[in-house]
Parts: C-alpha cells; sequence; structure tokens
C-alpha cells in the first residue's frame, strides 16, 4: 500500500501537470507501484477535484479494447481495463452530432470513437448482464479526447490510471432512449456493429481506423458490467448510480489529432448517427 503522503505527492504532481499543461516523468519509474496504489492516486485526485469545484458525473472506461492492448505499456503490455471519473467540466455534448473542440491545454491528445450510456436505474450489486442492460436509459455515440502527461505515450496501467485515466474530454451525441426490447438484446446488437474513423483536412479525407463492437470486451454492454464488479471490489469508491454517464471505451485505436483537423465517424450495424468534431 503506498503512503499516504506520497500517495498525495503524485496526485498534486499530476494535477500540477495537468494544470500547467507540462509533461512530467513516470511514477512507476520512481517506485514499484501496483494497480491499486493508481486508484489509490486516484482518490485523492478525485477529492481535490471536488475540493476545486468539480462534480464528478460519471465514469470511463479505458483499455476495454483488447486489440490495442499489446501497444501499450513499457514494462509489459497492458491486459486489463481501467476507469476513472468524468467530470462537468469534461463532459460536454455535441447540437446536431456536431461540435468544434479547442485542443489548449491538451496534452498529446488522441480521439477515441465510444459509446455512452447513461443509468436511469442503480444496479443492484450482483446484476447479471442483462439486468445491468435494463439499468441504461439512454446511449449515445461520443469521442474521448485522451491526454497523457507522460512522454511519447510511453506508460504503464498503473501510470494511466493514476493520471485521470488519461481522460481529457468527453464529447457526447444525440442521446437515443432505450425500449426494453432493445435494452434486451443490446449486447450483441451492439457487438454485432463496426464503425469507421475518418480525419479530414483541406486536401485529403483518410479513413484512419475501424472496429467492432465485439473489440470491446464483447460488447460496451459487457464494459459496463465489468466496470459494476471492479467497483463491487473498490469500496473506497461509491459503486454506480442512477444518472451516471459511462463512456465505455474506444472501438479503434487512438488517434493523435491537431488544430486543423475534422474528424468524422460513420456506424454499421446499428442505428447510430456518426459525430463530427473540428478542432482548433
Amino acid at each position: 500500500m503506498l503512503m499516504s503522503t506520497k500517495a498525495n505527492r503524485y496526485a498534486h504532481q499530476l494535477l500540477d501537470a495537468r494544470a500547467s499543461a507540462k509533461l512530467m516523468p513516470l511514477l512507476s519509474a520512481a517506485d514499484v507501484l501496483s494497480p491499486m496504489d493508481g486508484y489509490d492516486i486516484g482518490k485523492r485526485i478525485l477529492d481535490a477535484s471536488i475540493g476545486h469545484g468539480a462534480t464528478p458525473i460519471g465514469r470511463k472506461v479505458g483499455f476495454s479494447n483488447r486489440t490495442i492492448w499489446p501497444k501499450y505499456g513499457i514494462t509489459e503490455t497492458i491486459n486489463a481495463p481501467i476507469w476513472a471519473h468524468v467530470f462537468d467540466n469534461t463532459v460536454r455534448y455535441a447540437e446536431d452530432n456536431r461540435g468544434i473542440q479547442s485542443l489548449e491545454g491538451a496534452l498529446q491528445p488522441r480521439i477515441e470513437p465510444e459509446v455512452v450510456f447513461s443509468l436511469g436505474r442503480t444496479p443492484a450489486p450482483d446484476a447479471d448482464l442483462e439486468e445491468i442492460a435494463e439499468c441504461i436509459e439512454w446511449m449515445a455515440h461520443a469521442f474521448e479526447i485522451v491526454v497523457c502527461p507522460f512522454p511519447d505515450w510511453k506508460f504503464d496501467a498503473v501510470d494511466a490510471i493514476a493520471a485521470f485515466g488519461l481522460h481529457g474530454t468527453l464529447i457526447i451525441g444525440e442521446p437515443h432512449v432505450l425500449s426494453t426490447a432493445t435494452r434486451r438484446n443490446l449486447a450483441s446488437m451492439l457487438a454485432n456493429a463496426s464503425v469507421s474513423l475518418s480525419c479530414c483536412t483541406e486536401d485529403s479525407v483518410t479513413l484512419c481506423g475501424a472496429g467492432f463492437g465485439s473489440d470491446v470486451l464483447d460488447s460496451p454492454v459487457h464494459a459496463l458490467w465489468h466496470l459494476h464488479q471492479v467497483l463491487n471490489a473498490q469500496p473506497q469508491f461509491m459503486p454506480l448510480q442512477a444518472g451516471e454517464i459511462i463512456t465505455t471505451g474506444t472501438w479503434t485505436d487512438a488517434y493523435p489529432v491537431q488544430a486543423g483537423q475534422t474528424w468524422v465517424t460513420a456506424f454499421s450495424g446499428i442505428a447510430l448517427p456518426g459525430l463530427t468534431v473540428s478542432f482548433v
């Protein structure tokens, strides 16, 4: 277990790196740290963020896409999902599924196409996959802009967990309220759907990536259930609650973004509109 003074120091280093938009050394380079140490640091960041006026309104699941695990991790590949909080000042909605996003202050930003759920009910502690799906009020497509305070996007799992779960901004498209029949089949519907991600500039349109819902722990609904299970084993954090927004992880690799680009998605196999976001 990490000493509280050291956990506090790491939390303040991460908060300062974000506030000043400056890179910092890996935490794992200075200490032998476990994922639980990362969540301990994350809890201190949560408390400090609330103290500075931010309100947690949900969670993000990271590294839920198994196809990208081999690409991340220094000492070994990252091989399990992580999670972190999202806040009222990091989440926004894209009107008519189009938006403009500033990259000012974003450290090494990358884009991830995801599916977001809003919980209409609080799941029971022992909720199974079907019962978790019954708790979903609406779903939406979103871009998560992930950021990294560590040089060259190289880190271990504990670093990513502690560093806000690499969360930067969540841009949510049009919410779609789910019917009972849709909830019942949602896991398989999303598993069989696919998304394409393209980058547009003044000179070109480039298809950068594509992926399937099944890449996300078999389905984004499975990712939500996995998060519920993990939180049951972390009593220092509140369990999932009605009203929370959960973004379940990227369907493609995370691609670097820069001002002047416009990124566009399109879905197949499910009635979700794509998103268009321009960066300035």
